[in-house]
């Protein structure tokens, strides 16, 4: 297993500059230069000169290919530059600022989705056509038709302006500083209700119906019927045997959507003012920040590939077999 870990992750690095290269290319190719974004207000004679000074400052007035490599040498020394932004902060201190936070947000919408969605799905797959079947089936196509932002607006309205029980923005009341202890940890749970909500709504729909197909299939398996055949409880039955091979399809599908998680993260972030990564990209894009941008996707990118490593090595401890096979070839 510590030898396939390894040959993915030698395999991950070149993956990762091809991603870093076409997500610089794009990002050049695209009208409009930080330049014009920071050099608008002034006249047109003033405009074209500073215009030029800034480009000559960022290095923009060089060849693409020898942006990219200044850019990819800096990189692979830990050094993501520094924003285009007037503070000028370095790009690794604006993003350490915000990645805990969106990190913090994932976590636990992922820890909900899984702890709701495995359960959802094993009893709408053993209890196939029944009402409870019939009620997640309904919600499930509800949280695959209703639009992130257009959820967090209703809840926003309900439960902050009309209720009145939850902050609508922000992960911290104005007085926040000035609360005790317990009512400060309460303050911060009470701002990520309404966004973990909205962001595990949508993801729960989907894995508990990717659940309930994979429990259908294995289900319907020679070596479950074996096993009721011998008189083992259901409970056995499914727990021991059905789950763990059901668990698979979702394992792969869990790898696979944490790049979903992340792109949800800039819409929920966004609409309820969370310092957050997405928020920072929105930012970053909007001002031609060209460092920040790149450190964004980067540090993106590494992510979803860390976490298909963490998928493909969860299949040896979700499925026996695959251990097995790798032991045998290690013989």
């Amino acid at each position: 297993m510590a030898l396939f870990a390894l040959r993915r992750f030698l395999l991950a690095i070149p993956l990762l500059v091809g991603i870093t290269f076409v997500s610089f290319l794009v990002i050049h190719l695209a009208p409009g230069e930080p330049t014009e974004v920071q050099t608008g207000d002034l006249s047109v004679h003033s405009t074209a000169q500073a215009r030029q000074a800034l480009r000559e400052l960022y290095g923009l007035d060089k060849p693409f290919h020898v942006q990219y490599w200044k850019w990819l040498t800096r990189v692979a020394q830990l050094d993501f530059g520094r924003s285009f932004q007037p503070d000028g902060r370095p790009v690794l201190a604006k993003i350490g600022e915000r990645l805990p936070i969106t990190l913090l947000l994932n976590v636990v919408e992922m820890f909900l989705i899984l702890a709701c969605a495995v359960p959802i799905g094993v009893l709408s797959a053993t209890r196939q056509y029944s009402l409870f079947d019939k009620v997640t089936t309904v919600f499930v196509f509800v949280g695959f038709a209703t639009p992130d932002f257009w959820l967090a607006l209703l809840l926003m309205i309900l439960f902050g302006v009309q209720l009145g029980w939850l902050p609508i923005s922000g992960l911290r009341s104005l007085n926040w500083e000035y609360l005790a202890f317990w009512p400060q940890q309460w303050d911060f749970l009470s701002h990520l209700v309404l966004p973990v909500a909205v962001a595990t709504f949508g993801g729960l729909a989907g894995f508990s119906r990717y659940m309930r197909q994979s429990m259908l299939e294995v289900v319907r398996q020679d070596y479950i019927q074996t096993a009721r055949a011998k008189g083992l409880p259901e409970q056995v039955v499914i727990g021991k045997h059905a789950l763990r091979n059901a668990l698979l399809p979702v394992v792969t599908i869990l790898g696979l959507s944490l790049p979903g998680l992340i792109g949800g993260s800039v819409i929920v972030e966004s609409i309820f003012a969370i310092p957050g990564m997405g928020q920072l990209m929105v930012q970053a894009v909007f001002s031609r920040d060209y460092p920040l941008i790149m450190g964004n996707l980067v540090i993106v990118a590494g992510l979803t590939l860390v976490a298909n490593l963490l998928a493909d090595l969860a299949y040896g401890v979700v499925d026996p077999r695959i251990r097995m096979a790798a032991r045998r070839r290690r013989r």
